[in-house]
């Protein structure tokens, strides 16, 4: 179980992180901060899924070599 929350933690501060990311480059971008809002609660919400997902699959199929 170690895995699962280690993939759960990683999503959710990856989706930090490009929650901001996302708001930040939307108002950049011209639009007013509301709207950078919901962009980032869409972008959040669309994918903090697939990327615990993601961490998931590469962790049983991608075997890297662990340092002693």
């Amino acid at each position: 179980m170690p895995l699962i929350k280690r993939h759960i933690s990683n999503s959710i501060s990856y989706r930090i992180i490009g929650t901001a990311t996302t708001i930040v480059l939307t108002v950049f971008a011209g639009l007013p901060i509301k709207w950078a809002g919901i962009v980032g609660k869409i972008g959040r919400a669309s994918s903090s899924e697939r990327v615990c997902q993601h961490e998931r699959i590469s962790d049983k199929f991608i075997k890297l070599e662990q340092k002693k």
